[in-house]
């Protein structure tokens, strides 16, 4: 630009001059921004490897303090082995091992009454080619009848009931009870149950049993060289109870929060803590195996593995809670992204509902005043939607993957009749602010 003389303006380069000092102001000031977001990132990339990393152990601390200190929580988990048949007939075995090793066959019948010994002989039947044979035939029978009776769940829930304590003392070292912590294991000792095969087989002719004292003997509940090593962790774990889950979602949370990117942050995160619970339950299933590989010949390995996979159902459960929540997550904070992919789903999801829409439309469908009141509202009721849904999970006092997936997508289908609601009439799509009766014309 120039003057009336024909000489550059110098107000005008003047302006363009502090222009460009701001320009490379500002590129230098955004050169200088990278240093800080790498510290920023580096810090939030530290807090959401470690959160990751607590979150198995987080559910580990969970189990432990939810099985080791709610004795009606371990009550409920135990309660079904009661009617495990592998735990029956491991426990009819031991029962009727420990009768046979006290009755001497040589003097069974000699030692009986006159009177008797007629009922004894209808209730052994033919002896066939061994008395032993029969015999302990015959006393399996009547213990396996008593821990398929009802007797024998009531019994088992309240022994467990009472012994409570003593599976603390197997995991944590503290506590006491019938139940034993003897040379790495845990046992449940069979005397009342024994005492009702007693009277069974008295009642059934078999008198001379009812001479018998008073029999103790133990069912294996779990047996492990490792036990005396690990229960200092699951001690620790059991104190830092449910606040560890707390402070790795904290964690994750701040990561999140601390991340440049945080929405590619939080996939991140919801992915990697499912894959470390997932490892847990990897780990669960490989440890059931060496687990079983090393238990003695005399233990049922069928009720062995029933007693475990019991003892850590609610453990295993957790895990798939974990993982199905992560991924869900993760799901719904890609979805709602900018990405191209996620913006193909989102828009063959509005044009699935518009669809419906439009065919409601035709069929005379129309949501009245509620199609304006959802539109003017609409980011309020979702957010209302997704608060209601998360409150309902934490007030669940047990949730498991199934729940997490059933409540995605009951939300899912609640976001649609927020959508299918909040889509404008057909006829104001066309003809704004136009009446359906001025538009037919």
């Amino acid at each position: 630009m120039a003057d009336g003389n024909g000489l550059p303006d110098e107000n005008a380069e003047q302006g363009e001059l502090e222009e460009l000092r701001a320009r490379v102001a500002a590129l230098e000031s955004e050169g200088a921004r990278p240093p800080r977001h790498r510290g920023r990132s580096f810090l939030a990339a530290v807090l959401l490897i470690i959160g990751c990393i607590l979150a198995p152990l987080a559910v580990v601390a969970a189990w432990a303090a939810d099985q080791v200190g709610d004795t009606d929580r371990y009550v409920a988990t135990v309660a079904p082995l009661a009617s495990n048949p592998d735990v029956q007939a491991a426990v009819a075995n031991r029962a009727t091992d420990a009768l046979m090793a006290r009755i001497d066959l040589q003097s069974l019948l000699a030692d009986l009454p006159v009177e008797d010994r007629p009922l004894v002989e209808k209730a052994l039947g033919p002896l066939a080619d061994s008395l032993e044979g029969a015999l302990r035939s015959f006393v399996e029978d009547r213990a396996q009848a008593i821990v398929a009776s009802d007797a024998f769940r009531t019994l088992w829930i309240e022994a467990n009931r009472r012994v409570h304590s003593a599976v603390e003392k197997a995991l944590t070292g503290s506590g006491g009870g019938a139940v034993e912590l003897t040379n790495d294991t845990v046992t449940v000792d069979l005397a009342p149950l024994i005492d009702q095969v007693k009277q069974r087989l008295v009642d059934q002719g078999l008198t001379v049993v009812g001479r018998i004292p008073e029999i103790h003997t133990n069912f294996t509940l779990v047996r492990s060289d490792q036990i005396g090593k690990i229960k200092t962790y699951v001690r620790l774990l059991q104190l830092a109870g449910n606040w560890l889950p707390v402070i790795a979602v904290l964690l994750i949370a701040a990561g999140v929060l601390l991340a440049v990117r945080r929405r590619r942050a939080l996939v991140a995160a919801s992915l990697a803590a499912a894959f470390a619970v997932l490892l847990l339950g990897v780990g669960l299933r490989i440890f059931r195996v060496i687990y079983l590989d090393h238990l003695p010949a005399d233990i049922s390995q069928d009720a062995a593995g029933a007693v475990y996979d019991t003892l850590t159902r609610f453990l295993q459960t957790s895990v798939r809670v974990v993982i199905a929540l992560g991924v869900v997550i993760a799901l719904g904070a890609w979805l709602t992204g900018p990405g191209r992919r996620a913006g193909l789903v989102r828009g063959l999801w509005t044009s699935g509902i518009g669809a419906v829409r439009t065919t409601a439309d035709r069929a005379g469908m129309r949501t009245g005043p509620v199609g304006p009141f959802v539109r003017r509202y609409r980011t309020w009721i979702t957010w209302t939607l997704v608060a209601v849904v998360v409150l309902v999970y934490l007030l669940w006092s047990y949730p498991t993957g199934w729940v997490v997936v059933g409540l995605a997508l009951l939300l899912l289908f609640l976001l649609a009749v927020v959508e299918f609601l909040a889509a404008p009439e057909a006829a104001d799509e066309q003809h704004p602010g136009q009446h359906p009766d001025h538009a037919a014309a």
